[in-house]
């Protein structure tokens, strides 16, 4: 059970349509709305209860890793909370307003959504249009209650409905085969699932080959990686974290014999998930 499950809002927002599949994996006794990631972590490192727990989006297949989410996980898991689930949504943008098309003059929205109906903002309007990011869709969709009927929001179909706004226009995202992973961020593992992939975030010893070795390691014991990443430690200049994930479990011998024979080539090192379960 989980009494306070923290999600990106405000309410409308992709990140609650997504608390609905993990909902089938864990009680939540109260959902709550946080306006940014970040704030989203210190809120979990403050607390640091057992009861609590968020959902945040980890990558889009568009616009790649979300780098806010990324950058919180390791402070997140020396605190002990790990990606128990994750699961994907399929991503599709609607123009809403409570103008006409035809009158829109002015679009709102979270830069990702803006980007990611480029094609179709500039076929329907060529350059005459003003474009003004928003924190996020649900955000944008607010907005349109204190405007006039020039103005339109990019969000989907959920929040329209969400905040009674109408839909002008349907599924504008110019690559329809766009999705968003989300994670679910416990202290616990509410069903210890020994099977799908566990995630690590690490920095090398500043000696030739050891982010190789560390590769050549996982290989060794039949590791299938699904993703590796890099970005900078944020302590010195030139100075990189690793994040990696690839299928098993913590538990599994061969995670564990892996883990631990990598040991002499890294410096930081974290957890981030013990065998996250992929939720359908």
């Amino acid at each position: 059970m989980i009494k306070k499950l923290y999600f990106l809002g405000p309410n409308g927002s992709y990140t609650q349509l997504a608390s609905e599949k993990f909902s089938s994996y864990i009680n939540i006794e109260e959902l709550v709305s946080v306006d940014s990631i970040y704030e989203i972590s210190q809120i979990l490192k403050e607390g640091n209860l057992n009861e609590y727990g968020a959902i945040i989006p980890i990558e889009n297949s568009i616009e790649g890793i979300v780098r806010e989410s990324q950058d919180n996980l390791a402070d997140l898991a020396k605190v002990g909370y790990r990606i128990q689930a994750e699961t994907c949504l399929d991503i599709e943008h609607s123009l809403v307003s409570f103008g006409k098309k035809e009158e829109i003059k002015t679009i709102i929205s979270h830069p990702q959504a803006l980007a990611q109906c480029r094609n179709y903002i500039f076929e329907n309007w060529g350059n005459d249009i003003n474009l003004i990011p928003t924190l996020s869709t649900s955000n944008a969709v607010l907005t349109l209650k204190n405007t006039d009927s020039t103005f339109a929001a990019i969000a989907s179909e959920f929040c329209a409905k969400t905040y009674n706004v109408p839909i002008q226009d349907s599924k504008i995202n110019d690559e329809k085969n766009n999705k968003t992973r989300f994670v679910l961020l416990t202290k616990f593992n509410p069903k210890n699932n020994f099977q799908n992939k566990t995630s690590i975030v690490f920095s090398t010893e500043n000696i030739p080959g050891a982010l190789n070795k560390v590769l050549t390691i996982l290989e060794k014991y039949g590791l299938n990686m699904s993703y590796i990443d890099s970005r900078p430690s944020r302590k010195e200049l030139g100075e990189y974290v690793f994040y990696i994930d690839f299928a098993g479990h913590i538990e599994d011998l061969a995670v564990k014999n892996a883990l631990e024979e990598i040991q002499p080539f890294i410096k930081m090192f974290e957890i981030l998930s013990n065998g996250a379960e992929i939720i359908l």
